[in-house]
């Protein structure tokens, strides 16, 4: 379906803001120390209504860039968080990858926070790609994971089982920083993105 830019550029942005400022949120640990570095930010697909201001919130006053696929839904967020001050990379694991790898590489470098959804844009769900962990520990950049939980949300019946949270519900965020070890091999690798996984995959 495709919606009116006026909807992607004005409606959702002002709509998302408000709904965002409603929520009762609780970060956990408050006090966490951010590196000034570039960073790696992560959320699951369908905590995506929370996790985007979240991160805008957390690092204020640094260059913020989202990884936004190249589908129509796609288009639309990033209609969506380009009027919300984010910087984009284009593309995904699937399309562009390369592009993508290299893109977030170069923001990193100039010690921009890349704040992506590890399980899109098509999963399966919580599930981290073995690309973004790989490059993490490849280039020795650290991986922020906000395990994100609504009280109360409407969840749609979609693949990333999507949430949007209710007006002013509490919202608890447990922050996890992860500096990642040298693979020794593509098992070593594979294990490590599986075992990541499984430790979340409640959230």
């Amino acid at each position: 379906m495709t919606l009116s830019p006026v909807i992607s550029r004005h409606i959702l942005p002002f709509s998302l803001k408000l709904l965002y400022a409603s929520l009762r949120i609780s970060v956990t640990p408050g006090n966490m120390l951010f590196p000034e570095k570039g960073a790696i930010f992560a959320f699951w697909h369908g905590k995506m209504a929370g996790g985007w201001l979240l991160a805008k919130k957390l690092f204020p006053g640094r260059k913020i860039t989202a990884v936004v696929s190249l589908s129509k839904d796609g288009e639309l967020l990033s209609d969506t968080l380009s009027r919300l001050g984010f910087s984009l990379i284009r593309g995904s694991s699937s399309r562009g990858g390369d592009e993508v790898k290299r893109s977030m590489l170069d923001a990193l470098r100039k010690e921009t926070v890349v704040v992506l959804t590890p399980d899109g844009p098509q999963g399966p769900p919580h599930q981290f790609k073995y690309g973004t962990i790989r490059l993490a520990s490849a280039n020795r950049y650290p991986l922020i994971f906000a395990d994100i939980n609504f009280a109360n949300a409407w969840k749609l019946k979609s693949w990333d089982m999507f949430e949007i949270p209710k007006p002013f519900t509490r919202t608890d965020v447990r922050l996890h920083s992860f500096e990642l070890p040298e693979f020794g091999n593509e098992e070593e690798l594979r294990r490590y993105t599986s075992n990541l996984s499984a430790r979340f995959a409640h959230a």
